[in-house]
């Protein structure tokens, strides 16, 4: 592993941090913060939410094939579940290790905002996916716009709905920065081209805990409960086929309908079986590959701004979003259903 070459900038870092103007502009055209050139010997560890999660197994794909492409030690390390506690444990052994950069999907952005810190002051670059809010990052990189993608996803549920009826949301937790992005652009969408939904008052956001089992007991009760309910959006990859598993078992096929984020492979039954009539998602290795590329440009001191190219689809032009200058959006969402599930390989 290379000496730090970070380190004589740490507190100049932290105090730019500290100012909100850790990025460039979205105009672009500073050097990232710290940034001097480096030796191209980096150590750069990617840390998930959960390394168990189906969902991180497949980013640890791309994470592999970055390190593969770039020569550099380039791995991913995260915790045994998704837990906010575990997840600073494992950022807080990668500081001690003396890593060059971190690349974090954090289970609760104000749960790291001080670890990420001590990494900042360590001089080791910091950058997060999913994670729009995190203070103490250099940058963020997400695969679209967030608000846009939740309305997306409403956009697929009021289909199946016949854009009418009430429906809920869930997200796998209440602190997730991103679930709760989509959750809100999604009732945002409703209220402005569907007026004929309505968004249950009582029970207006439901928590899954990124659990598929979780989030069919929490959708069956609430059915039980709200037997008016006729869809529910999904964010975490977890909620839909939770749901479905739900919907079935009750009766409801044709009925209640759910739409989301999920895996190609492990929904191809329940879009088969008509129980979720498409879902919506990104790659996670590609985001997985990103997240390295966009650490090695900031260790490199290449430029950041629009028009960035992270070497992969759907991150080849990355632009800061509206009023911001740290967080970069992608296009890289795609729609499954089940005419093309078998397509895209995992």
């Amino acid at each position: 592993m290379k000496q730090r070459r970070f380190a004589g900038l740490a507190l100049g870092l932290a105090a730019v941090v500290g100012l909100g103007l850790t990025g460039c502009s979205a105009g672009g055209g500073d050097a990232a913060p710290g940034a001097e050139g480096g030796d191209g010997d980096y150590t750069i560890v990617i840390v998930p939410k959960d390394a168990t999660n189906p969902w991180f197994v497949r980013m640890e794909d791309g994470v592999k094939s970055y390190a593969a492409d770039s020569g550099h030690k380039v791995y991913q390390k995260g915790p045994a579940e998704t837990d906010a506690t575990m997840q600073v444990q494992v950022i807080q052994d990668l500081i001690a290790q003396g890593v060059d950069a971190i690349g974090v999907v954090p289970v609760d952005p104000g749960a790291l905002e001080t670890v990420l810190k001590q990494a900042l002051d360590a001089g080791i670059v910091v950058v997060t996916h999913e994670g729009a809010s995190q203070q103490n990052t250099m940058y963020d990189i997400e695969a679209f716009n967030n608000t846009d993608y939740g309305a997306f996803i409403m956009d697929n549920l009021a289909e199946a709905m016949g854009e009418e009826g009430v429906y809920t949301t869930m997200v796998g937790h209440v602190t997730n920065a991103s679930h709760n992005e989509w959750a809100d652009g999604a009732v945002a969408r409703a209220a402005e081209e569907y007026p004929n939904m309505t968004l249950l008052e009582a029970e207006p956001r439901v928590e899954s805990q990124d659990d598929g089992e979780v989030a069919y007991q929490s959708a069956k009760e609430l059915l039980k409960k709200y037997p008016e309910i006729r869809g529910i959006v999904g964010t975490s990859s977890f909620d839909a086929p939770g749901v479905a598993r739900a919907i079935e078992e009750l009766g409801l096929t044709g009925k209640v309908f759910v739409s989301g984020t999920g895996m190609p492979a492990a929904n191809k039954s329940i879009l088969q079986k008509g129980l979720v009539q498409t879902l919506t998602l990104w790659d996670p290795a590609d985001a997985g590959y990103a997240l390295a590329a966009l650490a090695t440009k900031i260790l490199d001191g290449e430029t950041i701004a629009n028009g960035l190219d992270l070497g992969v689809k759907g991150y080849e032009d990355m632009q800061f979003a509206k009023g911001s200058d740290k967080v970069l959006e992608g296009n890289g969402w795609v729609v499954i259903n089940k005419d093309n599930v078998d397509e895209f390989g995992f």
